[in-house]
This record gives C-alpha cells, sequence and structure tokens, in this order.
C-alpha cells in the first residue's frame, strides 16, 4: 500500500465524528492502525454538578453507540437479517453489549458467543449515540444529593478536538439545564417550555420539546437564547424527538392505564415532522420503509429493509410499566411495536421477525472467518 503521511492520517482522523469510523480507518492496514490513537476525543472524566467541594462521588457521562451490525458485502443473503446492539466502552478495547433500547446489558449470551468481538468481520453502520450522566464511586443515598437531577435523556456537542463541550440534560423542575467546558455548576435555563420532554442535538443545534409540542431551539450562548421553531400541538401525553432520514420528527404517545393503577402504558401514537419553514409540526401518515425506536435514553431510526422479515412504518418502544426482576435475560421483555398503518401493537414477543432484531444473537455472529484487526473484548456480566 502507498505509504500516506502520519500527519495527513491524524487530520482525517480528527474530522471523524464516530469512533467506529475511527476503527474502520485503524483497521486498513497495520501502518495505519499503528499511526492511529485509538481515541481522539475523549469524554469529560466528570461533571461537577452536584457534589461539594471534599466530597469523594461525583457524575461521569458514559457514551454508548448504536450500531446495525450486517454479514460483509461478499456474504449477504436476502434471509439473513442484520442485528441491532448498543456498545458502551468503560475502558478503551472493553465492551459491554446494552439492549438497544434500555439500560440493562444483555446476559447469558450464548455459551459459544465470542469473548472477544471482531467489528472488521461485519458491515457497521452507526445509528445513533447515547450519553448517560452516571454516578462516580457509589450512589448518594439523601435525596438531598438528587435533588437537583433529572437522570434522564442527555443531550451532547463537542468540538472537533474534544477540549470544548456543552452538555443539555433535564433538571429535576422539568425546565432544561445546561453545563459546559469550564462551568462550574449546573445551568438552568429559566426560559423553558416547562415541562420539558425531550431534547436532542439535530443538524448542529439543540432542540427541546414540552408536553404540548411547544418546541424551541437553544442557542448556547451567555445566557442561552431560546428561540421559538414551532408551537404547541397538544393531543397525547409525552412527545419524543428523533431524527429520520435527516429530517426531525416528533412522536406523541397517547398513555392509557395499566396492570396497576399507579402505571400507564402506550396506547397510541402519532407522528409529525417538523416544517421550520412553517413553524409547525406537520402530521405524517406512513414513515414509508423507516422504523423508529424509542428508547429510554436515545431515539434514532433505521431501514426496515435491513431486517429481514421486518416491515417499516412501525415504531419500537418501552413502555413505563416495566420493572427488571433481575431474572433471566428478558432482553426485550420491555419492548412493545405498534404499526402505525394499522394500528397494531402488543409485546415485541408476539412478532418474531421483529424480535429477533434484538435478540437472541444470529449465528452468523459466531463465526469465524477474518483475521483480527480491531477487536472489542467483550466484558463478563
Amino acid at each position: 500500500m502507498v505509504s500516506t503521511p502520519k500527519d495527513l492520517l491524524l487530520l482525517i482522523a480528527q474530522r471523524l465524528n464516530s469512533h467506529f469510523d475511527l476503527l474502520c480507518l485503524r483497521s486498513v492496514c497495520s501502518s495505519w492502525h499503528a499511526c492511529v490513537p485509538s481515541r481522539l476525543h475523549p469524554l469529560p472524566s466528570r461533571f461537577p454538578i452536584l457534589p461539594t467541594n471534599g466530597t469523594s462521588w461525583g457524575l461521569y457521562l458514559s457514551r454508548r453507540t448504536i450500531l446495525c451490525l450486517g454479514l460483509p458485502e461478499s456474504h449477504c443473503q436476502p434471509t439473513i437479517s442484520s442485528w441491532l446492539i448498543k456498545v458502551e466502552e468503560d475502558v478503551p478495547d472493553m465492551a459491554h453489549l446494552v439492549n438497544p433500547l434500555t439500560t440493562f446489558q444483555f446476559k447469558h449470551l450464548p455459551p459459544n458467543f465470542p469473548k472477544t468481538f471482531d467489528f472488521s468481520r461485519f458491515r457497521v453502520s452507526e445509528l445513533g449515540q447515547e450519553y448517560v450522566l452516571q454516578y462516580m464511586n457509589h450512589r448518594p443515598s439523601g435525596e438531598a444529593d438528587e435533588g437537583s437531577l433529572h437522570k434522564g435523556k442527555v443531550a451532547f456537542s463537542s468540538t472537533g478536538n474534544g477540549e470544548d463541550f456543552v452538555m443539555l440534560t433535564i433538571h429535576v423542575s422539568g425546565k432544561l439545564a445546561m453545563f459546559r467546558h469550564g462551568n462550574k455548576r449546573l445551568i438552568l435555563i429559566n426560559d423553558t417550555p416547562s415541562p420539558c420532554d425531550d431534547l436532542i442535538f439535530f443538524n448542529g443545534e439543540f432542540y427541546a420539546i414540552d408536553n404540548t409540542g411547544r418546541t424551541v431551539v437553544v442557542a448556547i450562548g451567555s445566557p442561552p437564547v431560546l428561540s421559538l421553531i414551532a408551537d404547541s400541538v397538544f393531543g397525547g401525553d409525552k412527545k419524543s424527538l428523533v431524527e429520520s432520514n435527516g429530517e426531525l420528527l416528533m412522536v406523541d404517545t397517547y398513555f392509557g392505564q395499566g396492570i396497576h393503577r399507579q402505571m400507564k402504558r402506550a396506547v397510541r401514537f402519532k407522528v409529525f415532522k417538523l416544517d421550520q419553514i412553517g413553524h409547525m409540526w406537520v402530521e405524517v401518515e406512513s414513515l414509508g420503509n423507516r422504523i423508529l425506536f424509542l428508547g429510554e435514553k436515545s431515539t434514532f431510526s433505521a431501514v426496515a429493509s435491513e431486517f429481514c422479515g421486518c416491515e417499516g412504518n412501525c415504531i419500537y418502544y418501552t413502555n413505563t410499566f416495566f420493572c427488571p426482576n433481575g431474572q433471566g435475560d428478558d432482553a426485550y421483555t420491555a419492548i412493545d411495536i405498534f404499526n402505525l398503518e394499522n394500528g397494531n401493537m402488543g409485546p415485541l414477543l408476539s412478532f418474531p421477525d421483529y424480535s429477533k432484531v434484538i435478540w437472541p444473537p444470529p449465528a452468523w455472529v459466531y463465526t469465524d472467518n477474518i483475521g483480527v484487526i480491531e477487536k472489542f473484548d467483550i466484558a463478563p456480566v
């Protein structure tokens, strides 16, 4: 292979936003693997949001990458489906496989599941990234310690060199809260549409939506400035933002009573597309060949044709009444599916062609037919 200057390789690597694009770059050949660092944009190691001086605990930001794994083009067959996973790296080159819609790690993997996961063997496409605030050392037990934090959705943006970053999350009051590089505390945005239901980093900007559908763009300044981008639509009980094929969609979820009186479950969905010129949400009748995924900490979309037996125009979602009992794998117990065309919905377990997108792992994952250049060790659970 023709020699490529190291400085040029580093310049290319610094322009990559995806860790798995970086992985592919390093996998081209042994010399590129040696020249390009395995990590260029590390996340902040600690957020001084909650602890006071002298405390031993704090918060750190965990990044999880949502991937669609398929066989290489030379091995593709129409009857073989891709596999959807979420990868969480605790330490470099060590990973946990996480249910793509929840925060639970996959347990009870098949006995012959590889302990070293070689991504160079697969056709890998990144569907999104998920950021989660987690406790360092131990979780505080007092409510006073946690009172200012709503550990829900996090939107994150950083510069190309990773030295400057902005994090947006939702305060327990329902207002937006911002933390950026150099801050010593969480900054509440008092002009927030309140209570805020969801937020997303889309096309280089932060978007936030309240429970009426009123949507704003958050310009990160001092102070932050909110600009109305769409008026309220009311309707359902919870609004979720998701990017699909370059467009910003809003999923409006209607809840009904669950098994127990204090619980609730989704019974209906509507989907809207943002019309930025008209400053409004426009209802979408069909998603076409797209599938939307509404997870606990993130949202994303995929093309249905990647998954054998699946049709588009549907929504995977987690129902709020699920409480893990710690027994067995139950990887998709919390996940239901909704068909936007006919309104049919039910547990993912009732739709085998759709459930295999997430679990169990397809048999082709175990095949070892390509040498390892770049790999992750799968941490035991």
